[in-house]
């Protein structure tokens, strides 16, 4: 932003878009939509509505937040208490609806086998909690009280407030369990010393049995595992009789997203080239390949992949010198426009089940699912104001909402892993408590509520 010099397109992180909109960095898009209909008819017209800046335009197009037809994704990609295949079948594939239940049944585990074949220890769980990546340790409180996926608050879906949840009797929980859990060995001694590569690679190892997190987040660090080593999604609740809510369906994320840049020579091909990129041939290719090499088409339309296509399309080498996603531009979720295929084989629902491996098949089948999505409640529609993630995405230290959040955020970053270090958890709990009650929180708190408001009102 100093020197004024952008590529030609940007993805930003939230906040950063927003300044980037405010120092003029981004062209605006809707200028150029009457001969990019396949921008335009990307996202609803209220949908549209939503990152629309104050001066009228629409300077980015957002991320992973289009849905054609239905969503068929059989993958659970959001946050989860996660367990890998081979606890489960040892376990002889238990019902795990609670915290303590979760626990257990890792703590069982690394009694009768505490290392791998190679006499490498296992480590229970695994947590990251960094500076970039902090969810983990920080939101399960709400997930574990039944709440989707707000992020930074739950939301009371009759009268509209935003709750706060870090000091809840859940949250105290919460943190006790981990407390006794980092105390017993079970939690990994290094977590909060680790960086993320040293997380994603502690994944990879396959000696992590279990952990809190996204799945997109740590998939990739997956694709080499033994079929013994999947990580199973699980809906824990902090007490039995709580509906879990971990699943949601395709969230609308308005705070950021792709958008052209001032210094861009053409911006006119640009915009072209984007609506390119949704045109249903180039949609194809971007997430099937090339036809005849990545995938075949059978009876009726419908698109399958051979073993050794399958092998190959998800072969790292191969992912790198052929596959062109294009991931951080607009693409579209759920069905294919041939309204028969869905838009990436991982979804293809009919080849999903038969490519898995027979230890994961056994799993599903004992909790009486097909999918990794069946495994947890069903996604009820989402209400006008979710995700509130992307609204605090955005908040910058411009308002005063946005300092409170920053010293919120920093209390949180001190106390949290000092809570399930502490060798005095109540004394620790209650100087986090002190720390976080100085902190004027309501004035946040207020302005979450009111943006739930603001977008409920302009659904309507």
């Amino acid at each position: 932003m100093i020197s004024d010099k952008y590529p030609d397109f940007i993805s930003p992180d939230a906040e950063n878009c927003q300044k980037l909109i405010k120092e003029g960095s981004f062209i605006p898009l809707d200028n150029y939509w009457d001969n990019s209909p396949n921008i335009k008819n990307l996202c609803t017209d209220s949908e549209w509505e939503r990152v629309r800046a104050d001066d009228g335009h629409i300077y980015y197009i957002p991320l992973f937040s289009s849905t054609y037809m239905k969503d068929v994704d059989p993958i659970h990609n959001g946050e989860a208490f996660w367990l890998q295949v081979k606890v489960l079948e040892w376990a002889g594939y238990p019902k795990i609806k609670t915290l303590d239940q979760y626990f257990d049944v890792i703590e069982n585990y690394l009694e009768a086998n505490p290392t791998d074949s190679d006499g490498e220890p296992f480590i229970g769980y695994e947590i990251q909690a960094n500076d970039a990546w902090f969810f983990a340790l920080d939101n399960p409180p709400m997930f574990l009280d039944g709440f989707p996926n707000d992020g930074c608050c739950k939301v009371d879906p009759e009268t509209l407030e935003a709750y706060d949840y870090n000091l809840s009797p859940t949250a105290k929980r919460w943190f006790s369990k981990l407390n006794d859990e980092y105390a017993k060995g079970v939690i990994d001694q290094e977590c909060f010393v680790m960086s993320s590569d040293q997380y994603y690679s502690k994944i990879a190892s396959g000696k992590v049995l279990g952990m809190v997190d996204q799945h997109w987040n740590f998939d990739y660090s997956t694709h080499e595992l033994p079929p013994d080593c999947t990580y199973i999604p699980i809906g824990v609740t902090i007490d039995e009789g709580i509906e879990e809510h971990y699943h949601d369906r395709t969230a609308f994320n308005d705070s950021t997203g792709t958008g052209i840049s001032i210094s861009c020579n053409d911006p006119e091909e640009a915009v072209k080239f984007i609506n390119a990129l949704l045109e249903p041939e180039i949609h194809n290719l971007r997430f099937w390949g090339v036809e005849g090499v990545d995938y075949k088409v059978g009876d009726g339309g419908v698109f399958y992949q051979t073993d050794k296509q399958k092998e190959r399309w998800n072969n790292s080498d191969y992912i790198y010198s052929h596959r062109c996603g294009y991931e951080y531009m607009p693409y579209y979720q759920g069905m294919l426009k041939d309204g028969i295929n869905a838009y990436s084989p991982s979804c293809q629902p009919d080849a999903f089940f038969d490519g898995l491996s027979d230890e994961v098949k056994r799993c599903l089948e004992a909790y009486g699912a097909k999918t990794f999505v069946e495994l947890l409640n069903e996604a009820p529609e989402n209400p006008p104001w979710y995700p509130m993630w992307s609204f605090n995405n955005a908040i910058t230290n411009d308002t005063d909402y946005g300092k409170v959040m920053k010293q919120i955020d920093e209390a949180k970053h001190k106390y949290l892993p000092l809570l399930v270090m502490s060798s005095d958890f109540e004394k620790t709990w209650k100087e986090y408590n002190d720390v976080y009650n100085d902190i004027d929180t309501k004035i946040y708190f207020d302005e979450l509520t009111a943006e739930v408001h603001r977008r409920t009102d302009r659904s309507k």
